[in-house]
């Protein structure tokens, strides 16, 4: 008899196994399929990526002096190659000032006329650099207001949340601009 209800046991062991491994697998597949991308999405809200396109995206290039052509040149040089995962695109003018990223372009304009807005306006310490935004028909536009040279970022209405890809900018900004003295208040920590 002890032979017989090894045999069994060992049935019984085999049924369990065969039914068990392949509910595993089917539970850890579906575990594995269901976890979120490592990738952030960098696609415009409005739907699925598109190419992006090679054309240079329009910008003005003002003229700058000597101490914000060197400034920004340090900006640019910085700056990386892809935001997420948009690309860098060509500028139309001030390579050494304008950088570009995307189709529709989120832009980058380092220099120009330091930003004026009222004193009771907000203003966004986004990883320790202050930028003011100002809401437009096609996006948003964000300046920093504690650099001596201004930068200045453009996010079509396409893209969600537009200060969160403002701050993918602030460490490069912080690192290559030096800080006014005079910051507005709601920006001093």
């Amino acid at each position: 008899m002890p032979a017989e209800k090894d045999r069994t046991t060992r049935t019984a062991a085999l049924w369990a196994t065969a039914v068990a491994v392949p509910a595993a697998l089917a539970v850890g597949f579906f575990a594995v399929s269901s976890l979120p991308s490592a990738q952030p999405s960098a696609a415009p809200a409005s739907g699925a990526p598109q190419p992006v396109s090679t054309v240079p995206v329009e910008m003005a290039a003002p003229a700058l002096s000597e101490d914000e052509t060197v400034a920004c040149r340090a900006l640019t040089s910085q700056l990386p190659v892809t935001v997420r995962s948009l690309p860098q695109r060509p500028v139309s003018a001030g390579p050494e000032q304008n950088v570009a990223y995307g189709d529709p372009a989120i832009t980058v304009a380092c220099g120009g006329e330091q930003p004026s807005f009222l004193a009771t306006d907000l203003v966004y310490p986004l990883n320790k650099v202050c930028w003011h935004a100002t809401e437009t028909p096609d996006g948003s536009v964000w300046t920093t207001v504690d650099r001596r040279v201004p930068v200045t970022v453009t996010i079509p209405k396409n893209y969600d949340s537009p200060g969160q890809w403002t701050t993918e900018f602030s460490a490069t900004v912080l690192s290559t601009l030096l800080s006014r003295d005079d910051i507005p208040t709601g920006c001093r920590t």
